[in-house]
Order: C-alpha cells, then structure tokens, then sequence
C-alpha cells in the first residue's frame, strides 16, 4: 500500500504549514496549540523544510530563549526528506526508522499535498494486521 491511501482522505486545507520567516516563538505556539511534533516549513509554496520539537529543544539549548525571535529558516532542518503519494508504507517507515526522524512532507510534482507522521505510517500498519487477522478468524471458523 501506498502513501497516497493515507492521505487520500485528507486535504490540502488540512496541512499544518508555516512559512521561512515565521519567527520560532510563533513555531512552537501552532505547535504547542494543534498538539503536533512538526510543521513543514514552506518558501514560495515550496517545501523548503520542517521545523520539529527537536530543532527547538536543541536550539534552546545552544542559545537559550534569544533562539524564539529567529525566523524558523534559522533552525529549521533542510533540505526536508519527502515522499511521494505512491511511495511504499513500509519503504516511508524503513526510512523514517533508519534515518531517525518522525514527519515527511508528501510531495507531487514539487507541490506539498501531505504531511504524514511515523503515527499514521503506524496506525495503518495495525490496522492493516488486524483486518488480515479478522479474516483468517473468518476463514478458519468457515472452513
């Protein structure tokens, strides 16, 4: 299965985003206000990176509280890794695992369409299980 059937059911309206030049004092408010670990950081309507909880605790702790008046460019980490709407599930979470990091920015011909998290990569995962455990249940009681 493919990213697309993740967020198939998702708009561009539904996307989080922030732009360059929002200072990270703003950052961490969406973050802290819509309860989330990341936003994708655009320039132009590109996706020129994203901005986490991490690269705030880790800046705060390098500079102290100066850091929130910086623009999130400033402490953003680019380039951003994406995917695309028909990448593999298990190839976005193989990625995610072995690079260390929890957010991608879904990509179509260079336009941002998503932004998924290792929870929704893993969330479908288990859904997936126990759909095919329900219909070996089925087919064992059937037979």
């Amino acid at each position: 299965m493919t990213i697309a059937r993740i967020i198939a059911q998702r708009g561009p309206s539904d996307i989080i985003a922030c732009d360059v030049s929002t200072l990270v004092s703003e950052a961490v408010s969406i973050l802290a206000t819509k309860r989330i670990g990341a936003l994708p950081v655009l320039r132009g309507g590109k996706v020129a990176g994203i901005v986490s909880e991490r690269d705030v605790i880790y800046r705060l702790a390098d500079q102290g509280g100066a850091c929130l008046d910086l623009p999130v460019e400033e402490i953003m980490t680019s380039p951003a890794i994406t995917v695309e709407p028909g990448t593999l599930i298990d190839d976005a979470l193989a990625m995610m695992t072995r690079r260390r990091f929890r957010h991608f920015p879904v990509v179509e011909n260079g336009e941002l369409i998503g932004f998924i998290s290792i929870g929704d990569l893993v969330k479908y995962k288990m859904d997936e299980v126990q759909h095919e455990a329900e219909a070996l249940r089925s087919y064992i009681q059937a037979g």
